[in-house]
């Protein structure tokens, strides 16, 4: 069978995080593969799933041979520049019981709100420095429209008897918060915060520690079909398997099967100079995790030095998936996400701006992010469209791969997020063009919301239309 093209890995980013600013010590690079090589199981993507499915495997059969291919280094795409807010997916919940049903969406709840423990015990384990901060997710209003959005999802939870939000009266939530903007909200005390890209190249030092093979500089550009696959990269080393993990994120949506399941948009951080003295007079240290109810969210949280990281989702709709060198960095972007931080904390207006970088974040229509079998093929597996949400599901999904991945019928593998009908997008043009029609009246519609004025009734329409987003708001 011919190569058909994948380009499943992330190409070295010209503009870097100050996530991974700060972690790319840890380590040389590995070297990029040459030659013609072999392992058991090839895994494409050095991020948290792709890193975190081959710990899994090694723990399970440390006999297995693997081989995980990472276009730029460990770490160098969404893993090492989303807001490192390690979340569950209780905000996720109605989608869950729609997919899934109760049952299994309760377990898949429960399954990632561990997860955020054991990731915290795993870092303490293996020495990484991480920053792990267990401060609770505050989920806030910061205009009249957005009061009340989590309602939905919190009354499904008190009916299904799981004691997950903590309603708090407006006063406390501007409190934690550091700002009276925050006007209304609920928390949700398991989350966590790190630093991802620490994390990464922990999970990095990990992997090479129980004897993965890891290939960085080596961008995948086509995988056969067959059994055994061959794999092939950019810089002509080939690599056979008798299985491979399809862990890309955004990259994916180049892969044939799996390009009308994704659309990829941008997100995109700014991050303050240290400021710990304002942080502790304004009230915000407790190291919560924040975020508004906008469709086109604002997450913000603060950092071990006490700066603030805040970041902006959905700036940019990316045509045909094609991820450029502009997705790490734009003027435009950053400027929205510097003017919301200013809308949100206006005691902090004349606080400098150090970093800021962007990303890409591979969106399902649910926000629910989709595994299973390509093709239906057992042999070629894929956990993509994580959503902007996939620090902590991460090790959720890991485990359903490596389960998948090493031929077990467990509670993981027999997961209903496995291989689900799931809903798709429309060829391009018309999701480019329609997305861009659609993110147009979303941002009509959440200004005049901000400025307390009612919206177009056509752009509310249309708004609707819009992927679901990090929660089920409603």
């Amino acid at each position: 069978m011919p190569h058909r093209r994948a380009d499943a890995g992330p190409r070295p980013a010209a503009h870097r995080s100050l996530w991974l600013l700060e972690a790319l010590g840890d380590g040389p690079a590995q070297p990029p593969l040459t030659g013609a090589q072999r392992a058991d199981v090839a895994i494409a993507g050095g991020g948290f799933v792709g890193l975190w499915t081959a710990i899994r495997i090694k723990q399970q059969d440390p006999a297995c041979e693997i081989a995980l291919l990472e276009q730029d280094v460990c770490g160098g795409g969404a893993s090492g520049r989303n807001g490192g807010m390690v979340l569950t997916w209780w905000p996720k919940l109605a989608s869950l019981v729609k997919l899934c049903g109760e049952r299994e969406a309760v377990r898949l709840g429960r399954a990632s709100q561990a997860a955020i423990g054991e990731l915290g015990a795993f870092a303490a384990q293996h020495a990484i420095d991480c920053d792990f901060v267990q401060g609770g997710m505050l989920w806030t209003a910061t205009a009249p429209a957005q009061v009340g959005a989590w309602d939905g999802v919190v009354a499904l939870t008190e009916r299904l008897g799981l004691d997950v939000f903590e309603r708090l009266d407006p006063a406390e939530v501007a409190a934690r918060a550091g700002s009276r903007v925050h006007i209304a909200g609920v928390r949700e005390p398991s989350a966590a915060t790190i630093q991802p890209a620490a994390l990464a190249r922990g999970l990095r030092r990990v992997a090479l520690e129980l004897g993965v093979r890891i290939f960085e500089g080596t961008r995948v550009t086509a995988f056969s079909r067959e059994r055994p696959l061959r794999i092939r990269t950019a810089q002509g080393g080939t690599l056979s398997a008798d299985r491979l993990v399809l862990a890309t994120n955004a990259w994916a949506a180049a892969i044939p099967e799996l390009r009308r399941s994704l659309v990829v948009v941008s997100s995109d951080i700014a991050a303050t100079a240290p400021i710990p003295e304002l942080l502790e007079q304004i009230g915000w240290r407790g190291g919560e995790a924040i975020t508004d109810s906008q469709m086109m969210v604002n997450y913000y949280r603060t950092t071990r030095d006490g700066r603030i990281a805040f970041g902006k989702g959905t700036a940019a709709l990316l045509y045909g998936a094609r991820i450029g060198p502009s997705i790490d960095q734009d003027p435009a972007r950053t400027a929205i996400a510097v003017a919301e931080l200013r809308r949100t904390y206006p005691a902090l207006a004349a606080v400098p701006i150090e970093y800021d970088w962007g990303g890409p974040i591979d969106r399902t229509p649910s926000s629910v992010p989709i595994l299973g079998r390509l093709g239906g093929r057992e042999h070629i597996l894929y956990g993509v469209g994580w959503s902007g949400n996939g620090v902590g599901p991460s090790l959720v999904g890991a485990r359903i791969l490596a389960s998948l991945a090493l031929g077990l019928d467990d509670e993981w593998s027999a997961s209903p997020l496995v291989d689900r009908p799931h809903q798709r997008f429309p060829p391009e043009p018309i999701r480019y063009l329609g997305g861009r029609l659609v993110r147009r009246a979303v941002v009509g519609k959440e200004a005049a919301e901000r400025a307390g004025v009612r919206p177009h009734g056509l752009a509310v329409a249309l708004a609707r239309l819009a992927p679901k987003g990090l929660e089920d708001k409603g």
